[in-house]
């Protein structure tokens, strides 16, 4: 279903020409290629469709730069980039913090491995913040957005009450062992 649903598509094509554009800046002319294109990729909690945008780097340039290219990601920020930051900079309230930043590694050799952080789960003096949402393209509806928002977030807010059904666990006064 998602290979054929036209918003689904769209918005998957979108994303997947931004990467091409970021790649692009930091790549050998001609040298840009998408080797995996809307595969179908399974979750504990969605399906995504995947692709793999990739290029081979100028040589004037560092794995850095490359990184630099990327961000923000076109995937947490939409197209034309420029002016959908700057709409995101108005509309937003706060700050996104760690939620569509980078989280990776780079390595004494130059190696680098980064992902971008799509879902969140932010935990500070007692409150959990998350963090999802979803593309939007010309055959989006605010309620269909909304809902794939909090369905995205599933995986989160589970985690959130296993960890509350442990804690629970472990300060009550019946659990064995524990004595009140």
């Amino acid at each position: 279903e998602l290979k054929t649903d036209p918003k689904e598509r769209a918005e998957h094509i979108m994303l997947v020409d931004l990467g091409r554009n970021d790649i692009g800046r930091v790549s050998k002319p001609g040298h840009v290629r998408v080797p995996k294109l809307m595969d179908v990729e399974r979750f504990s909690h969605v399906m995504h469709l995947v692709s793999h945008v990739e290029g081979d780097l100028r040589d004037d340039l560092t794995g850095l730069d490359a990184l630099r290219s990327c961000f923000p990601a076109g995937t947490v920020s939409g197209a034309p980039k420029v002016r959908a930051m700057e709409i995101i900079a108005e509309l937003e309230a706060d700050a996104r913090g760690v939620y569509s930043g980078a989280i990776g590694y780079v390595d004494f050799s130059g190696g680098m491995d980064t992902c971008i952080a799509l879902r969140t789960l932010v935990f500070h003096d007692g409150i959990a913040s998350l963090q999802a949402g979803g593309g939007i393209v010309a055959d989006s509806t605010p309620e269909g957005e909304y809902a794939e928002s909090f369905h995205k977030m599933r995986a989160l807010i589970r985690a959130i009450e296993r960890a509350e059904e442990l804690e629970r666990q472990e300060i009550s006064p019946t659990r064995k062992g524990v004595t009140p």
